[in-house]
């Protein structure tokens, strides 16, 4: 058997264990041979509890894959055949920052939408493209597969500025599968999902051939299950969305609840401190369970970190494109012509077919121009970051944030950027 070699950039996050298991599960149609988990220094004490976790695991399953891992990064990447990137730079501590600075300034407090987004993307931009230069040096043919926030963004950078072969995921698109699953039974079920990443919508979902969409708006948009652990919800105004004719994903509640979620998040923040806070107490707790020599599969308390069906995503995706699978799946790719009103080179999250090719998006012709619309606003800020942050500029920058709905303009986002940027400058500068 040829080797078949993964690398887990970010091998240190709690999110890990989910990967092995996914791996073990696929080992029949995914014969691995070597897991290789990555990390910088600051992380390495995790990486060495996730790596007795991994190995346990993988005794258990009596799979014969191999579990290594490094701080050197060339050491991980040589001869793989698929990369995923799963990293926080900066750590828990900086999304803690970014989201409170956020939240003084009036703003929702969200690391992968307004200010903290922005501050998450312009730390990590960097660093993926120094991660891909190096891919291409020592794993040219291997699949990047990102799950790095805000993952849009980061995907089409990768895309659009290095040679390698990027596909970016999220569990979104399979949270909104899974309920819309759970409501509509009896026959095929076909979804068809369009938009950027935590921009997504589901226009088509059609059972035995008949669309269900008026059925699924009138009973799935207030169900409390299609709401992950990591966001809270006020409830959709359902007048609205049966006017959009499309089901929104959940995180679109930003965007269409503007004040009632910034509401809520801003008295969750007053009481227990940002997601950020909460997340890293979840993490050191699951740290603490990670470590005991017994343990051996993946714990339960993991749900508690809202990355559900986080592995059934990668792990499902590179089984695909190892065993050209052409099952479908919700990911994201360059545009290359499916909506029309963005550029080829734009990065968006749609339906594609699964092959040892790579995605072959489908096509898209039942989308409304008016979430067109909003997919072209919010597609021209992730534009604006990526050149921001390849130019360093302060100026695009507040271009970009000014046209992101969920930021203020004028003074206010000039010095809550400010402050943004005073907090980040051993990441990056604008000038």
């Amino acid at each position: 058997m040829s080797e078949l070699k993964i690398a887990i950039i970010g091998g240190g996050s709690s999110y890990t264990p989910e990967l092995i298991e996914g791996f073990i599960e696929r080992y029949m149609d995914l014969p691995i041979t070597e897991i290789c988990l990555f990390d910088i220094i600051e992380g390495s004490k995790k990486l060495d509890i996730i790596c007795q976790l991994s190995i346990r695991m993988v005794e258990k399953s009596g799979t014969p894959i191999k579990i290594t891992h490094t701080l050197d990064r060339e050491k991980a990447l040589k001869n793989c055949a698929f990369v995923i990137t799963q990293i926080r730079v900066g750590g828990i501590r900086a999304r803690i920052t970014d989201e409170t600075i956020a939240f003084n300034y009036g703003m929702l407090g969200q690391e992968t939408n307004g200010l903290a987004g922005f501050g998450k993307a312009m730390r990590t931009i960097p660093v993926l493209l120094s991660i891909a230069k190096d891919m291409e040096l020592y794993c040219p043919n291997a699949w990047l597969i990102n799950f790095t926030n805000p993952a849009g963004i980061i995907t089409e950078a990768v895309s659009r500025f290095t040679k390698i072969k990027v596909v970016g995921l999220c569990n979104v698109p399979v949270n909104m599968q899974k309920m819309i699953e759970a409501h509509v039974t009896g026959g095929s079920l076909f979804v068809q999902m369009t938009g950027l990443n935590h921009y997504v919508y589901a226009h088509q979902i059609k059972l035995s051939g008949r669309e269900q969409l008026p059925f699924i708006l009138e009973n799935l948009l207030n169900d409390d299950s299609f709401n992950p652990k990591n966001i809270g919800h006020a409830g959709y105004q359902v007048s609205q969305i049966k006017g959009l004719g499309v089901l929104p994903c959940y995180y679109h509640a930003y965007y269409y609840l503007k004040d009632e979620m910034y509401a809520e998040a801003k008295a969750e923040f007053e009481r227990e401190g940002s997601r950020g806070t909460v997340v890293k107490m979840v993490e050191e707790e699951l740290f603490k369970i990670y470590t005991d020599p017994n343990l051996s599969t993946k714990p339960e308390a993991l749900s508690k970190r809202g990355g559900a069906y986080y592995s059934e995503a990668a792990c499902e995706l590179i089984r695909s494109i190892f065993v050209d699978k052409r099952n479908l799946m919700v990911v994201n790719v360059p545009n290359n012509g499916i909506l029309r009103e963005l550029p080829d080179d734009a990065v968006i999250e749609t339906t594609c077919i699964i092959t040892n090719n790579g995605p072959i998006p489908l096509p898209v012709t039942t989308l409304p121009f008016p979430i067109r619309a909003e997919i072209v606003s919010i597609k021209g800020y992730e534009r604006l970051v990526i050149e921001a942050s390849l130019k360093s500029s302060y100026n695009i920058a507040m271009h970009a944030l000014t046209v992101h709905p969920l930021c203020p303009t004028g003074n206010q986002l000039k010095a809550a950027l400010d402050a943004l940027v005073s907090a980040n400058q051993s990441y990056f500068e604008l000038i």
